[in-house]
């Protein structure tokens, strides 16, 4: 049957579903990042030691990760506006029991349930972009999605830090999990899966896409998204969900106010790196790889820098860092645009999750590393830690660096050979600066 065509692609009322189901990715992005200025208060209200409290992002990565290929079935088989509110509900629930939770194991599940509603959000915003705009618009969509959400992360780093001063961490907490009775309702209102009114090939049976999640994984495009992504994105998901905030304030001695600062000034470097990135990416497709290259290396050679400087690093040094760490954000987005190149768009709910896991799973390791290794180093305590300490736990971050680099080199020649083989025609196209989408995608 063919699909008939409600709504404009592109038009005002994309913006609208884009609008609505925006703001729920905002809004899991500060539950999200609400352990990077809670961090130090959290140690005090558990009483426990930096493992532990490395243990909470942990198990919310943990959950996140493991929850995307399941979230990714169920989107391509049940649609976005289904995981949205699914998503909203069990961060909802999540959260309010974290602000009430009393102990270690309490406040864990917790976290973990957040990791879980979180899990569901932002593929599936990735597929309402997908299906409700354009092509050549897609790519800066994409980023501005990405832009949106780190608002949230600026909600954690100040506004929540006022409200952990203002109201206490059950008064602070509780208040932010009110904000997703609202989302939910603004999801069943406005969000539609689709701009049409009938699917045209039907639907998949739930074990037909969950039988095809392998097929899917064994596509170059596939896995080459998601060494992008696990390469791009786990610095600054590190530094900014868990480990900058001791770093700034215990390793370099800047105040409290300073280190919340930068952690804001840094989501608000992501959108403008974000500008160029997408910009670059819409018009240099055949170059996506290449950028995300670039962005790597210079984090790379600028934390070697920090990390061997015998004492705190200037504070232009830690600007220039923070600034390439960031853009490690909106590079992580590339990694969804290259699977856009190579999957239907009737599999891109399951791709785009299996790309999704990358950034995620280096980051609960490398948070996970760098928590081990301070306990081992100062087994005093968050409150005993130095620079020294920092510089050690620190070289965690190389551990991830190394495999993703060397998969993104290895990978990038076998998708752009597989590619040309299934699609002949596309490399051109993309090396035109145009766009690109499986035949199934354009028609």
């Amino acid at each position: 049957m063919e699909a008939e065509q409600i709504h404009r692609i592109g038009g005002r009322r994309a913006w609208l579903v884009w609008g609505v189901a925006v703001s729920v990715y905002l809004l899991a992005v500060l539950h999200r990042s609400s352990l990077g200025v809670a961090g130090l208060l959290a140690t005090e209200r558990f009483d426990i030691a930096a493992s532990q409290l490395a243990f909470f992002t942990v198990l919310q990565l943990i959950v996140y990760a493991g929850m995307q290929v399941p979230v990714g079935v169920l989107l391509d088989r049940f649609g976005p506006r289904a995981l949205l509110c699914g998503g909203l509900v069990l961060m909802t629930a999540a959260q309010f029991a974290f602000a009430y939770a009393d102990s270690f194991g309490l406040a864990a599940v917790a976290r973990g349930f957040v990791g879980a509603g979180d899990a569901m959000v932002f593929v599936t915003v990735v597929r309402l972009v997908a299906v409700w705009f354009r092509p050549t618009q897609v790519p800066m969509t994409t980023q501005l999605t990405g832009w949106v959400g780190q608002l949230g992360a600026i909600a954690a780093a100040a506004p929540l830090t006022l409200l952990l001063d203002r109201l206490g961490w059950t008064g602070a907490f509780a208040a932010v999990s009110t904000i997703g009775v609202f989302l939910l309702v603004a999801v069943l209102v406005v969000v539609k899966d689709s701009p049409y009114a009938v699917v045209a090939e039907g639907r998949e049976s739930l074990r037909q896409v969950i039988a095809s999640v392998g097929r899917v994984w064994s596509n170059p495009g596939t896995r080459l998204g998601f060494w992008v992504h696990f390469t791009t994105q786990f610095p600054f998901t590190v530094f900014v969900l868990l480990w900058g905030f001791p770093f700034l304030v215990r390793g370099q001695g800047w105040s409290e106010v300073a280190a919340s600062t930068l952690l804001m000034a840094m989501t608000g470097w992501v959108v403008l790196s974000g500008i160029v990135i997408g910009s670059l990416t819409t018009r240099l497709p055949f170059h996506r790889t290449r950028t995300a290259l670039v962005v790597v290396l210079a984090e790379v050679v600028l934390w070697s820098i920090v990390l061997l400087l015998d004492g705190p690093a200037p504070v232009w040094l830690i600007l220039l860092t923070a600034a390439a760490t960031a853009s490690g954000g909106p590079s992580s987005v590339i990694g969804f645009d290259i699977v856009r190149t190579f999957t239907p768009v009737r599999a891109v709910g399951r791709a785009t999750s299996l790309v999704n896991v990358g950034g995620f799973v280096a980051s609960l390791v490398t948070v996970a590393l760098i928590g081990i290794v301070l306990d081992l180093v100062e087994p005093a305590g968050a409150a005993a830690y130095d620079l020294g300490d920092f510089r050690i736990a620190f070289l965690s971050l190389y551990l991830c660096w190394v495999i993703g680099l060397v998969q993104m080199f290895r990978l990038r020649r076998l998708a752009r050979a597989h590619l040309d083989q299934t699609q002949p025609g596309a490399l051109d196209v993309l090396r035109s600066g145009r766009a690109w989408l499986p035949d199934e995608q354009r028609s």
